[in-house]
């Protein structure tokens, strides 16, 4: 019984999957903020990029 309570518990304690999830979770957060500010920025570009064309 105690082999079985002692594997368990190490079972349990091991957090190695925890700490990939967070990894994904950061990652995807990343992601999220570059796409973002990709969009915004693309838009304002675009829009001087047409500016200059037009005045040439």
């Amino acid at each position: 019984m105690l082999a079985l309570q002692t594997w368990l518990q190490a079972r349990l304690s091991d957090d190695t999957g925890a700490a990939m999830v967070e990894y994904a979770l950061l990652v995807v957060l990343i992601a999220i903020v570059a796409l973002v500010a990709v969009g915004l920025t693309g838009t304002a570009v675009s829009s001087t990029f047409n500016n200059v064309a037009t005045h040439l």
